[in-house]
């Protein structure tokens, strides 16, 4: 078996809290908007609905070890939680504060700076911002003491004994040169040295950006730079359409509705860039659930053509060093995007066992 670790990335959103009580309405977790979605055109897959887990809730110890048990049974190394940090405000922290207290699971994790402002998106409303990110070093500062606790987790994963941690967006921090120089210059104080990734997301990618003091970039599906080079995404009317509408309505109004198998294809055939980026891969994508218009839908995914896909970039990825050799799969619990691992009405656990093909054979 090839020497591999696949990094599932996890969304901590499934449990209620007062950010989204006040925003969303009282009782609100990601459960909310994934049992209110419907099929939109012919043959669409909605709702997607859990089967093993039920509708679980992260406050419960018992449904974060079942998750933790299931993705070790299928050959998952470890979780990437998202983490929101505004200016020392942290949400949907409840997740990670119980792991570090209880010290269970014992799995591997490690952590994803979702650096976005906070807004109303899920309905197309990008302007209406409800948690606001406003860079400065002194914040630089405050947020990697309060990660340097992390990083000393047994837990947490590394590569050569450096804590691995990855940011969502780097393009929206001014001066992430220096960021990154005061994060490693705070970590050394402790004695760690950090391995430090960016998302290639909204299809910012390549060699140069790594230039600004990263160790390696990880491909971000489906919003990597390869979707917007893919020939279906880019016809032309609903780009037209949607590009003035989000320029005077704020908001999408097409839908994109793009080929699974096609673009799996698509992505099977893409040759490996030529700088340090991890591969990702997706076992679907589907956010109709979150958006009434605007929305997109890969159809007609599979654990079949999943399987393709994952097992191609388990043949084809050459790992930089014997740590160095992360797949990462978007996602372990992305339900309202239709992204998850975790077994549903429809396919049962045929995609981790299809994860675990992958790797075995």
């Amino acid at each position: 078996m090839k020497n591999i670790r696949l990094v599932a990335i996890y969304l901590p959103q499934f449990y209620p809290n007062l950010q989204n009580n006040k925003w969303w309405g009282m009782g609100f977790t990601e459960w909310t908007n994934v049992t209110k979605a419907r099929p939109r055109f012919k043959g669409h897959y909605q709702p997607h609905l859990p089967s093993d887990l039920g509708f679980y809730d992260l406050r419960v110890p018992e449904t974060r070890e079942l998750q933790a048990d299931l993705a070790r049974q299928y050959g998952i190394s470890a979780f990437c939680y998202y983490h929101y940090w505004f200016n020392g405000k942290r949400i949907l922290e409840l997740p990670i504060d119980e792991i570090l207290k209880t010290g269970k699971p014992d799995f591997p994790f490690m952590l994803c700076w979702a650096n976005e402002n906070w807004t109303r998106g899920w309905s197309n409303r990008f302007d209406d911002i409800l948690l606001k990110q406003d860079y400065s070093l002194e914040d630089d500062k405050s947020h990697i003491q309060y990660l340097l606790e992390i990083f000393k987790d047994p837990r947490y994963l590394r590569i050569d004994n450096k804590p691995v941690f990855a940011i969502y967006r780097s393009t929206l921090i001014p001066n992430i040169e220096k960021t990154i120089d005061l994060w490693r210059s705070e970590a050394a104080k402790v004695g760690l040295e950090l391995y430090i990734c960016r998302f290639e997301s909204c299809g910012i990618a390549g060699e140069e950006y790594l230039k600004a003091g990263f160790n390696a970039a990880v491909e971000f599906q489906p919003h990597a730079r390869m979707v917007n080079s893919y020939k279906e995404y880019r016809s032309f009317f609903p780009r037209f359409i949607n590009k003035f509408s989000r320029k005077y309505l704020k908001k999408d109004i097409l839908p994109t509705i793009l080929s699974y198998p096609s673009y799996v294809n698509y992505m099977c055939n893409q040759p490996l860039p030529n700088y340090k980026r991890y591969p990702c891969v997706m076992p679907s994508w589907d956010n109709t659930s979150r958006k009434k218009n605007g929305f997109l839908a890969f159809h007609r995914s599979s654990p079949n053509l999943y399987y393709k896909w994952l097992k191609h970039n388990v043949e084809a990825f050459v790992p930089f060093s014997n740590e160095e050799n992360l797949i990462f799969i978007n996602a372990w619990n992305e339900w309202a995007e239709g992204a998850h691992l975790e077994p549903d009405q429809k396919w049962g656990r045929r995609y981790l066992e299809m994860t675990q093909k992958a790797l075995e054979e």
